[in-house]
């Protein structure tokens, strides 16, 4: 390859994992196979990152930086809860199906094996969203949809719908998109 500044090289070597991530067999990615991708030595891809896990890490903070930049605009956007519920879980779903490679990492399939202090990241990543859910769902109540007794069950049970439409997806090797045909499921879901 040849020279680039600094920072670029970075971005292309998590491209290069994204990419990989997008392989629907799910194959366990080694910096021997993503050095080869990129036609660098394994010593190129750690002057950049430290580990692999490192790597990954640069990939969750992707996810997170988009999801909650995305998140923040639609709740001072909407002004109904149940509109920003709507609104969340619609970005929720899209972002996977725009970024197949990255719903590995969103279900936990790509972090088998890896350091497990990336799952912990995921997980409170899973925990963020939920809180999210929440916040919409206690403003709904106060607009007069639901009841506050069932805020934390409510939220609970949309991430799971989420986390089960990627998981759909993932294992359907990204042929079912996780957005097709949810706004009956999700009219069902945000009914008072």
């Amino acid at each position: 390859m040849a020279s680039t500044r600094p920072g670029q090289r970075k971005l292309q070597i998590l491209q290069a994992l994204a990419a990989m991530l997008e392989q629907p067999k799910g194959e366990k990615i080694t910096t021997a196979a993503l050095a080869a991708r990129l036609s660098v030595s394994e010593a190129a891809l750690y002057r950049h990152f430290a580990s692999k896990a490192q790597m990954f890490e640069g990939l969750i903070e992707f996810i997170e930086s988009s999801v909650f930049g995305v998140i923040n605009q639609i709740t001072e956007k909407e002004e109904r809860g149940v509109d920003q519920l709507h609104a969340m879980l619609q970005m929720l779903l899209a972002f996977a199906a725009n970024n197949p490679g990255m719903t590995r990492l969103l279900i936990g399939d790509a972090l088998v094996g890896e350091d497990e202090r990336l799952q912990a990241r995921m997980n409170g990543f899973y925990d963020r969203i939920e809180l999210a859910c929440k916040g919409a769902l206690r403003l709904a109540v106060t607009q007069g949809h639901g009841v506050e007794d069932d805020v934390a069950a409510r939220a609970s049970l949309l991430v799971s719908y989420v986390t089960g439409r990627w998981h759909r997806y993932a294992k359907s090797g990204f042929r079912q998109n996780p957005a097709e045909g949810t706004d009956v499921q999700l009219s069902l879901l945000l009914a008072a």
